[in-house]
């Protein structure tokens, strides 16, 4: 009996977010492994043990989860947001990649989520009505002075920029970092959008610019956008302002 493991994105926060595939394949499974957290934002079913480990043990989660669907069992990976944007999925790629033969075997299948840039940009409007990118700001995976290149070419470039992991305890310096560095590019007056735990009960955004943009806004349950030199926002009595980049370049429309 080959096995399986399904990689499940559980959405921003609040469990309407999930999809029903999502649901079908968190109550089928035999096991449940993942971040301590996202797991206990699944419900508790009789005979389904639940395997919870830290938030920076990727790679032995994804390989004990593995080795388990291994013996033939359906297994089940929660991850927050959607599995394929840095998370669980990519994990468990790399480690199917390195492992060995029999879990390239495995039936291996991963549920999408809505990822929090897509949260984030539905609460404020349509800021990435055009083209856009997400970075990672968090320098644990790859060196400072790649994320600084990237934040270079994201901005010339005339992206909106999504960061995702902007502030930890650890990392305290580096959003702002990124706000001076994207200021060498952008305007002053570029919107800026801060999420945090979007689709939560204790949601909150904010809408300010980058000029008054502070990195005291934001820690790792926060979202940032930001605007593009077209991105545009639009004030609206009694009512939080819209932000939207137009679908069509100003260069076309022009």
């Amino acid at each position: 009996m080959s096995g399986r493991l399904t990689i499940i994105g559980l959405g921003p926060g609040d469990n309407r977010f999930v999809i029903p595939e999502a649901t079908e394949a968190l109550a089928s499974a035999e096991a449940l492994y993942g971040y301590g957290p996202y797991l206990d934002r699944v419900p508790q079913r009789d005979g389904q043990p639940r395997h919870a480990s830290g938030n920076r043990v990727e790679g032995a989660r994804a390989e004990a989860a593995l080795n388990h669907a291994a013996r033939g069992a359906h297994v089940a990976m929660v991850s927050g947001g959607d599995p394929g944007v840095f998370a669980m999925a990519a994990a468990v790629c790399g480690e199917i990649e390195a492992g060995p033969a029999e879990w390239r075997a495995l039936d291996i299948v991963v549920v999408p989520g809505i990822t929090a840039m897509l949260a984030v940009a539905a609460a404020a409007g349509a800021p990435l009505g055009h083209d856009f990118c997400a970075i990672s700001l968090s320098d644990n995976l790859k060196p400072w002075d790649l994320i600084e290149r990237r934040l270079d070419a994201a901005a010339s470039g005339g992206f909106v920029i999504a960061l995702y992991n902007p502030v930890s305890k650890a990392r305290p310096w580096q959003l702002g970092q990124a706000f001076k560095r994207l200021a060498c590019h952008l305007a002053p007056s570029t919107p800026v959008i801060f999420g945090r735990a979007v689709g939560r009960e204790d949601e909150a955004v904010t809408i300010t610019t980058l000029d008054a943009a502070s990195d005291a806004k934001a820690d790792m349950a926060t979202l940032v956008i930001i605007g593009s030199p077209e991105t545009r926002l639009i004030e609206r009595d009694g009512h939080r302002p819209l932000v939207y980049t137009p679908r069509a370049s100003a260069e076309v429309s022009a």
